[in-house]
């Protein structure tokens, strides 16, 4: 069970979480990273236990005590990927804001560039490997069960999986939720947030943390601005009044309107 949200399916919680194996693969995979080196480059503070007073001690010591151990293992995925040059890019947004479209063009576009993998996280389903495999793309699927996110765990039996080869880029897809997985360090280089015009001016407000967490906002579906009531001015000035260091970009992932610029951010993140 996750501490920070009551969620079960947690990899280091007794969830159900279950990884696929590519079909490139089809030998097991049973070892686990080891001999990672003591390097937190990178680590992200959590917001503190002392925030505010719940009346339950427990719950709080709980959640300190997953979000520590999530971010040991961080830790180790991060050196690990440092140690093979590999990039690592967590991909988090609320259901439905294009990200599985915007990594399909992605792969598609970026081939020749450099090798690229994906890990997949869904609640349940293969539904979006599946379009990740038919776009050219080798995948990991993680289902979830009723966890939000993917954290640290899961990413590293799925880097296990892979097997990813030096100098390649990994994209993570994160579970579609904008609370929870700005909570978990994966052990990845830079965090992107896709939000679609779809979705409402006001998204960096409402959810400040998953801002403030983020290196890269990507503003999806412009296409449709012609259709929906969404000022993307004003959406930037609230991302930076979140976090003034936000890059912005604003693309369309289905017609590959400035896309250019966010193959550009994704190849040095």
């Amino acid at each position: 069970m996750c501490g920070t949200c009551g969620c079960v399916g947690g990899s280091g919680e007794g969830g159900g979480t279950r990884i696929a194996v590519p079909h490139a693969h089809p030998h097991d995979h049973d070892h686990v990273h080891a001999g990672h080196g003591p390097d937190h480059t990178g680590v992200r503070d959590h917001p503190s236990a002392d925030r505010g007073s719940t009346g339950d001690g427990e719950t709080i010591t709980l959640e300190q005590k997953v979000l520590v151990k999530n971010d040991d293992l961080a830790v180790r995925n991060r050196a690990w990927l440092a140690e093979r040059g590999i990039v690592a890019v967590n991909m988090m947004s609320s259901p439905g804001a294009g990200k599985t479209t915007l990594l399909e063009r992605t792969l598609r576009d970026f081939a020749g560039r450099r090798p690229v993998a994906v890990i997949e996280g869904d609640q349940e389903t293969a539904l979006d490997a599946e379009r990740i495999r038919r776009a050219g793309g080798t995948v990991v699927q993680i289902n979830t069960g009723a966890g939000c996110h993917l954290d640290a765990e899961m990413v590293r039996g799925a880097l296990t999986a892979l097997e990813p080869v030096p100098g390649s880029l990994i994209l993570v897809e994160n579970v579609g939720n904008l609370v929870c997985p700005a909570l978990f360090d994966l052990g990845e280089r830079s965090r992107a947030v896709i939000i679609s015009v779809t979705e409402g001016t006001d998204k960096p407000l409402k959810y400040p943390y998953m801002f403030a967490a983020a290196d890269l906002v990507i503003i999806n579906k412009i296409d449709l601005l012609p259709y929906v009531d969404f000022d993307v001015e004003q959406c930037e000035k609230y991302a930076r009044s979140v976090n003034p260091d936000l890059r912005v970009l604003t693309v369309s992932a289905t017609t590959g309107e400035g896309m250019a610029a966010w193959y550009d951010w994704v190849a040095h993140p």
